[in-house]
């Protein structure tokens, strides 16, 4: 049968991991397998982004004294990590599909070097019919660092992997029209972009993971405005997976539309890299009516009022409107020193090229 997709990243969350005492539901765990092994024989390359660690790493450690949570967390993530990698090989591998294990933090994403050299490493991976297992790396990521969760993290690898899907299995069917437990609310099945959310999402966090429905909408909307298409879906209900694939319209899901306008890569990397921005860069009205408007346009020293910040040539800022809004993130052409010798003159060289500017 002919698919629509031929490359999707897969975001598994630690609710539909984890059993209620906490520990790893490896039944879900094996059955989701089972259905990644199918996508990946019918010829479909996936990306697995996995969630569990902790939860895999519970059972086995007993504590002697009660430690805070940050150690807990490292403690358990470090040895659950093993053990969650080690479950995902041998059930991949009574399909005879090799896996890899890909762990990251957030600042590998803050240089272009790091995001290319990850980037590089999955598309190897794939060329090779291996699944790439991606995590964040919880044993040197303090919680300033750390992505809010693994949503925004496989936002970052659907993007920067060209995917034409990020599945975001949850433990609920989708975005709902109101409070989920409410009999009256139903799913969202599509939403287009645009489309104000903010009056249906319940900012309530699940129980076990770190981001809830509005980080997961927030990074839906600006995945699928890079032009790929975004599923939230239940991961505990049978085939999922399967039936998201085969029976994409009779298949209970929220389905974020992706924009017609593809986004080059340099700006996907961008967009996803405000959280490094190092200083920020204000500009005037004038410059600020052109920017928003539809003109593709470059940031000159003369539309510049002031610099906030120090930063290198190459680093991100962000970049503030003249009524104080941020409006957008872009890589600067040179340091924050050159950029104020310049700051109103005519003539000089862009300091942020249109080419490397993202705006919101």
């Amino acid at each position: 049968m002919e698919h629509q997709f031929t490359r999707i990243a897969v975001k598994i969350g630690s609710n539909v991991l984890t059993r209620k005492d906490g520990t790893l539901d490896v039944t879900r765990m094996s059955a989701l397998t089972d259905q990644i092994a199918g996508l990946h024989k019918a010829g479909i390359e996936v990306i697995l982004i996995s969630s569990g660690a902790v939860a895999s790493g519970r059972s086995e450690v007993k504590t002697n004294k009660k430690l805070d949570s940050v150690d807990q967390r490292q403690l358990f993530s470090a040895v659950g990590q093993a053990k969650l990698i080690n479950r995902y090989y041998e059930l991949f591998r009574e399909h005879g599909i090799a896996v890899g294990q890909v762990l990251t933090t957030k600042e590998n994403f803050g240089t272009r070097r790091h995001y290319l050299n990850q980037k590089n490493c999955m598309s190897v991976m794939l060329e090779n019919k291996v699944i790439p297992i991606v995590n964040e790396n919880d044993t040197i990521s303090v919680s300033e660092l750390m992505f809010t969760d693994n949503d925004e993290l496989s936002g970052l690898i659907a993007s920067m992997m060209n995917a034409q899907a990020l599945i975001i299995l949850s433990n609920i069917d989708g975005i709902y029209n109101g409070v989920p437990s409410d009999p009256s609310a139903s799913v969202i099945r599509e939403i287009d972009r645009g489309k104000d959310l903010s009056n249906y999402i319940q900012t309530s966090k699940s129980s076990f993971g770190r981001g809830g429905m509005l980080t997961k909408t927030n990074i839906a909307r600006k995945v699928a405005d890079e032009g790929i298409t975004v599923i939230i879906a239940n991961g505990k209900r049978d085939d999922i997976l399967t039936n998201l694939i085969n029976y994409p319209d009779t298949t209970l899901c929220t389905r974020f539309l992706p924009s017609e306008q593809p986004v080059s890569s340099i700006k996907k990397w961008i967009a996803h890299s405000e959280g490094f921005a190092k200083g920020e860069i204000h500009i005037n009205e004038q410059a600020t009516q052109v920017l928003t408007s539809d003109k593709a346009v470059s940031i000159l020293p003369i539309g510049i009022t002031h610099v906030e910040g120090e930063f290198e040539k190459d680093d991100i800022v962000r970049i503030i409107d003249n009524q104080g809004n941020a409006i957008g993130v872009g890589k600067v052409n040179c340091t924050s020193r050159q950029v104020i010798e310049a700051l109103g003159k005519h003539g000089k060289k862009a300091v942020v090229h249109y080419d490397y500017l993202y705006l919101e």
